[in-house]
């Protein structure tokens, strides 16, 4: 995937950039918009708005990343915390 700067972007401009490296890669596979959608079982229209506006339910994202086969690289944003301080370190430990 592309590197973000999401610190200075709103939280509109990086749901669409997500949306846009997600269709990205479902065109890379050779995967139409229908397919995808009913491949991940969720509904065409939903899935469409997704790759158009950057929105969809998180339940829907994490079918669409499960059927990609990108599942683990959205499971990874969560394994190793990042602190930005010793105070994170300690707070989490409480």
């Amino acid at each position: 995937m592309e590197q973000f700067d999401f610190l200075l972007d709103g939280p509109d401009e990086i749901a669409v950039e997500i949306a846009k490296q997600i269709k990205n890669i479902r065109k890379r596979k050779k995967i139409t918009q229908k397919q995808m959608a009913a491949r991940a079982n969720v509904s065409y229209a939903s899935y469409r708005k997704f790759e158009e506006t950057g929105m969809i339910s998180l339940f829907s994202f994490i079918k669409v990343m499960m059927e990609l086969g990108m599942i683990n690289d959205l499971k990874a944003v969560f394994e190793k915390p990042s602190y930005r301080s010793i105070e994170e370190v300690i707070n989490e430990n409480k």
